[in-house]
């Protein structure tokens, strides 16, 4: 097994030293002037810089809080909407459709009437964050409770397990491989969301952060912030949502331990 790890490992690192090494020969052949093509040594730089000077720590702060509430927000109101969605017929009929329309819909999309409802202030960006991802969740969640095995309900119906009991021991379960993809994608659309969000209005965040840097026309600062941005989403993903995702494949039998 470590010997596995440390192959995935040294397989990652080359792979991204490879591509440091054909971005700096990209930037050597001078294609294009270094306010357009910025150098790894002068993203770097920029990167380290940020650090020390505090705005990224600030950024990634006030980010991170603000998508945790947002994304515990979309947890709370998505899941029970999709096992409800996925066992009741008429909320299938008419939210199910809806919820499916809306998913088509850009994080963009939401910033005008954030605006108008909520104003400049902090809900209006937690409702950006919400509306990117609470429909995955509820959609996946939803997929899950469609896809649970009828022999799994009948048993359960024969057995006298009806209402909470029935999502408790059987439709829940049943679903949590697909609940934890929708999670782990809602994670990844709440992201994208927080970004856009924070462009409502003048505020830290990194959002907001590469919105002055791209003002100020300074694009190693914007790949800067970019990096931080992917960094977290990757870490904490690696972190959190993989484990709990193999883990529980491994439990259902869908992977090999």
């Amino acid at each position: 097994m470590k010997s596995v790890l440390r192959t995935k490992i040294a397989r990652q690192l080359i792979f991204f030293a490879v591509i440091v090494v054909g971005w700096e020969l990209l930037f050597r052949l001078k294609l294009w002037p270094p306010y357009i093509f910025p150098s790894p040594f002068a993203v770097g730089s920029s990167l380290i810089g940020g650090i020390l000077d505090g705005a990224y720590p600030i950024g990634i702060g006030v980010s991170m809080t603000r998508i945790l509430i947002g994304f515990a927000l979309s947890i709370a109101i998505g899941l029970p909407l999709g096992l409800l969605i996925g066992r009741v017929a008429f909320l299938s009929d008419t939210f199910g459709s809806v919820l499916n329309g809306l998913q088509t819909l850009p994080s963009i999309c939401w910033r005008p009437l954030a605006l108008i409802w909520f104003g400049l202030n902090e809900s209006a960006i937690l409702f950006v964050v919400v509306m990117g991802a609470v429909l995955s969740i509820a959609i996946a969640a939803e997929g899950g409770v469609k896809n649970t095995p009828p022999q799994y309900l009948r048993a359960a119906h024969n057995l006298g397990a009806r209402g909470w009991r029935l999502y408790r021991h059987v439709i829940f379960p049943a679903a949590l491989p697909s609940i934890l993809t929708g999670l782990r994608l809602g994670w990844s659309f709440a992201w994208r969301s927080l970004m856009a969000g924070e462009l409502i209005y003048i505020t830290l965040g990194l959002g907001q952060l590469l919105a002055m840097r791209r003002d100020l026309n300074d694009l190693s600062q914007v790949m800067a912030v970019m990096l931080v941005i992917i960094a977290l989403g990757l870490t904490v993903d690696r972190a959190v949502f993989s484990p709990l995702e193999r883990n529980v494949r491994q439990r259902w039998g869908l992977s090999p331990r």
